[in-house]
């Protein structure tokens, strides 16, 4: 999960541009970066951590240009993550080319290998961006042999690009001179949108992942990126689009409605919010049919993305709706954090209780998902420690049982507390009186309900279904090592900062 993001305007996009990744910060705080194009120059500027600590006025001021791409990066499934990996990446050959990736390529590897054997190109760090880049530069370098760069030969080069790839992914690029491309995968896992302003000099255009970055930025949705679709928007403010990837379908990642997205965010027509009143709606019913027996005092949720579900939970069995928690907004989302240690450390730096609100109470909590678990026992906990005579708990989710390769970074079935253990085993480790999961095919229909077109998603964290057919038992046992290896470093250096405080 990560924020993209592309402009081209008629006067200098640099502020938009940071302007639409703090809108976008919550899908990735790892680091940011933003490439800007004046005439044929590119300048770019990225590093290590949020939007806000990356650039300086000095940044900004040397970011000219009116196109430009920005990212803020979230880790994908096994990857650590170095400097070197801050994204837009560069290559100069073809034309000067940059580009920033939402997803995860699940054949990253064996492309590595043909870059090097086939394409004769060099990647330079772990990431598989780097190498979507490369296959991008590779596959327009072959089709402007003998003729110019166009349009035709752009959307051809994207076309073999969908034909090599396989994975998720939402792109930005940006080709020197010439324009902004941007395009997504054949089975539209990952979100993208179009915006576009009027101006007295012509239009304006933005794609970004979300729509709150367009809207904000004073530009009006215009539609979504479909499946396999390339759109290429000129330097001067051309606009030319493309289906290339003949058989694309669309399979939306259900998780971004539950958790990644923000509420105020439209994707593929379907409200987020909407569809999160939705899935507080089915939880309601679930509970009214199943669990009637639960004398429940009080509904509260776990800031911030299960407020909507909770909401509407409470409405639907006719009891009080409070806020318990009060969260820090200065301590990242917890899910995101690399490392247990890290994410066991933060929970109760990110939230405090309201004690009057958990005393002598049976209290409903209501949280997006379990995933670890950590965060989950802990708040359990804290309502106990307030005075709670019981404390159920809710998910707007399915129990999360295997991993998403797709871009979300939970990729071992270790981790996942539901993976091997009943509703009744969960509720036990975490220490709830009960538990109550929502079922996919309700989770399903929430999301349809908000935009009743929506007939298929990507549910491989529920069902272990993936939808690019690729996925197999070794890739997921490679994933695994890169992971554990990588948990083994975070533990390593959480253990580290503990001894240099006690010091």
């Amino acid at each position: 999960m990560c924020g993209i993001l592309g402009i081209v305007a008629h006067s200098p996009v640099n502020q938009l541009l940071y302007d639409g990744l703090l809108l976008l910060q919550h899908r990735g705080q790892d680091a940011a970066g933003i490439v800007t194009c004046e005439r044929k120059t590119l300048h770019m500027h990225k590093g290590s951590g949020m939007v806000r600590d990356v650039f300086r006025t000095r940044n900004m001021r040397a970011l000219a240009g009116n196109m430009g791409i920005a990212h803020c990066r979230y880790p994908t499934a096994g990857s650590a993550f170095n400097s070197a990996e801050a994204q837009p990446f560069y290559v100069n050959s073809p034309f000067g080319i940059v580009l920033g990736h939402n997803g995860n390529l699940t054949n990253s590897e064996a492309l590595k290998e043909e870059m090097f054997r086939q394409d004769l190109r060099h990647i330079n760090t772990d990431s598989d961006s780097e190498v979507l880049l490369n296959v991008l530069a590779h596959e327009l370098e072959r089709a402007t042999v003998g003729t110019r760069l166009s349009p035709e030969t752009v959307f051809a080069a994207v076309a073999a690009v969908h034909r090599r790839v396989r994975g998720a992914y939402a792109v930005v690029a940006m080709i020197a001179g010439y324009g902004v491309l941007a395009f997504r995968d054949p089975w539209g896992i990952r979100p993208l949108v179009i915006g576009a302003n009027d101006t007295p000099r012509g239009l304006e255009y933005v794609v970004a992942s979300e729509s709150v970055a367009v809207e904000a930025l004073g530009f009006r949705l215009l539609r979504d990126v479909a499946p396999g679709e390339a759109v290429l928007i000129g330097a001067d403010g051309t606009f030319h689009s493309r289906e290339c990837a003949p058989g694309a379908s669309l399979n939306p990642c259900i998780f971004e409605y539950v958790y990644l997205a923000r509420p105020d965010s439209i994707m593929d027509g379907a409200s987020v919010y909407e569809a999160r009143l939705n899935m507080g709606e089915r939880l309601a019913e679930k509970i009214r049919r199943r669990h009637a027996h639960l004398k429940i005092d009080v509904v509260i949720p776990i800031p911030d993305s299960s407020r909507p579900a909770a909401l509407q939970l409470a409405m639907g069995l006719g009891v009080p709706y409070r806020e318990g928690f009060v969260k820090n907004r200065y301590i990242g989302r917890t899910f995101i954090m690399p490392g247990q240690a890290l994410r066991t450390r933060s929970v109760r730096q990110k939230l405090n209780v309201i004690g009057m609100e958990f005393r002598d109470k049976n209290v409903l909590l209501v949280d997006d998902s379990i995933v670890r678990g950590t965060t989950s026992r802990e708040i359990v906990q804290m309502a106990r420690e307030s005075g709670a005579r019981k404390v159920f708990f809710a998910s707007s989710a399915p129990p999360v049982r295997y991993p998403n390769v797709y871009g979300i970074d939970m990729p071992t079935r270790a981790e996942l507390i539901a993976a091997h253990r009943t509703e009744e085993e969960v509720a036990a480790e975490i220490g709830a009186d009960a538990l109550i999961y929502q079922d996919l095919e309700a989770l399903k229909d929430a999301v349809r309900k908000a935009n009743p077109r929506l007939r298929a998603f990507e549910t491989s964290c529920f069902d272990g279904v993936y939808v690019t057919g690729d996925v197999t038992h070794d890739y997921l046992a490679s994933v695994e090592t890169r992971r554990d290896a990588r948990r083994d470093e975070d533990e390593e250096g959480a253990a580290q900062l503990d001894l240099n405080l006690v010091a």
